[in-house]
C-alpha cells in the first residue's frame, strides 16, 4: 500500500503562497451535537493499514465507518494484493474504499493497452468485495500521469474502461473518479500540470459522468475555517476554501453526481517541529483548529445535500519530513485524537 499524498509542493494552487505562515485564523469552535446529519452521507479516514487496531479504535470513537487505503498497481499484478486490505476493514466493521493507482511511466508507454490491463485488474479487485474503488489518484499532475499527456479526455477513457470492468464484476461497488490535485499552476508548469477545474470540464465533456457513481474531490490546503469563503491571506483562489471546492466542482458537473471527498485534511505542526518550506503556509494552524475544522467540514458536507462520502486525510500517518503527512494525522504524538472528540460531539 502506498501511503497516499499530501499536496504536491510544486503544484501549490497559485503563484502567491506568501502570508500563510504568519497568519492565524480566529479560534475555531467545533460544531455541536446533531450537526453531522447521517443518512446517505458517511465519513471515514485514510489509514496506514486496515489492520491497525489503533486506527480502528480512534475511528470508532469519531463515529467513522469507512477506511481508505491506497493500492499501487504494477503491470501483471494479481488482484489478490487487495484482499488483505478489504478483509482487514470488513473484519473490524468498516466499509473500505480502495484508491487504486498505477505507474505513470507504464501508462505513458502502454497507452490504451495499459488502460485495458488496469481495468481488468480493477475488475478482479471488485470481485473481492470492496465497497468503493477510486480510479487512479490526482491524474492532473505529472507525479501521477505521464508528462505532456495530462488531460481529462484521456482520463475519461481510462475511467470508462474501469467502470465497465468494475460493474461487470460487482455492480455493488461504488466507482469514484480519481480526484484531481487542486491547483492553479498550469501556466507555471506547462505539460506537467493541468488546473483541476479545466481538467474536470474536459472529463465531463468526454462523457466521464457516465462512468462514475461519485466525483472524487481533494481538499487539503485550508488555513481558514471551512465555512469561510474569503479571508485566506494567500489569495482568494477557490482551492483555498472548502466551499470553493464544493461549489466549483458541483457547478462544473451540474449536480449530476454526488461529490466524494477522498482526501480532506488540515495540516498543523503542533506536536512536531516546524514545517518544511513548501508547507509553511500552514504554520499558523493549531491542533484545536484542525479538530474543529474537520468536524465542521464533515457537518457542512452532511448538510449540503451534495456530498456522499468524506474521507479524512489522514488518521494515523507518522512520517514528518519533506512531506509532513503526520501533520495531517488525527492521531497525534502521544496517542491523543482531538479530532475524534470533535467529530463524536458533532454527531
Amino acid at each position: 500500500v502506498d501511503g497516499g499524498f499530501s499536496p504536491f509542493p510544486e503544484v501549490e494552487p497559485a503563484a502567491n503562497n506568501d502570508g500563510g505562515g504568519s497568519f492565524s485564523a480566529p479560534p475555531a469552535v467545533a460544531p455541536g451535537a446533531g450537526s453531522i446529519q447521517l443518512g446517505t452521507f458517511e465519513y471515514g479516514g485514510h489509514v496506514t493499514s486496515t489492520t491497525s487496531e489503533n486506527a480502528a479504535g480512534a475511528m470508532r470513537s469519531a463515529g467513522m465507518n469507512w477506511m481508505k487505503v491506497q493500492i499501487r498497481y504494477g503491470r501483471g499484478a494479481n488482484p489478490g494484493i487487495a484482499s488483505a486490505a478489504i478483509q482487514g476493514a470488513h473484519s473490524r466493521g468498516f466499509k473500505v474504499l480502495l484508491g487504486v493507482v498505477g505507474n505513470p511511466a507504464e501508462l505513458g508507454a502502454g497507452g490504451q493497452g495499459y488502460m485495458q490491463e488496469f481495468a481488468s485488474f480493477l475488475g478482479g479487485v471488485a470481485g473481492l468485495g470492496p465497497d468503493a474503488i477510486e480510479v487512479w489518484n490526482e491524474p492532473n499532475i505529472d507525479r501521477e500521469w505521464p508528462q505532456g499527456q495530462i488531460s481529462g479526455t484521456m482520463y475519461a477513457e481510462m475511467l470508462r474502461l474501469a467502470y465497465q470492468a468494475i460493474k461487470g464484476a460487482n455492480s455493488g461497488v461504488m466507482v469514484i473518479s480519481g480526484a484531481p490535485a487542486p491547483t492553479g499552476a498550469e501556466n507555471a508548469f506547462p505539460g506537467r500540470v493541468v488546473n483541476d477545474d479545466r481538467w474536470l470540464r474536459d472529463l465531463v465533456a468526454a462523457g466521464g459522468l457516465n462512468a462514475m457513481d461519485c466525483l472524487g474531490v481533494h481538499y487539503n490546503e485550508g488555513i481558514v475555517g471551512p465555512n469561510q469563503r474569503s479571508g485566506d491571506p494567500r489569495d482568494n483562489y477557490y482551492t483555498r476554501y472548502f466551499w470553493g471546492m464544493v461549489d466549483t466542482y458541483w457547478n462544473i458537473i451540474g449536480g449530476a453526481r454526488p461529490l466524494c471527498f477522498t482526501e480532506l485534511g488540515y495540516l498543523t505542526s503542533e506536536g512536531y517541529g516546524s514545517l518544511p518550506p513548501f508547507f509553511a503556509w500552514a504554520s499558523g494552524v493549531t491542533l484545536a483548529q484542525q479538530a474543529a475544522w474537520l468536524a465542521e467540514a464533515t457537518a457542512l458536507s452532511s448538510q449540503s445535500g451534495r456530498v456522499r462520502l468524506l474521507i479524512v486525510w489522514n488518521v494515523d500517518f507518522t512520517l514528518y519530513g519533506s512531506d509532513p503527512q503526520a501533520g495531517y494525522a488525527m492521531i497525534r504524538p502521544g496517542g491523543s485524537c482531538p479530532a475524534c472528540t470533535a467529530l463524536a460531539r458533532a454527531r
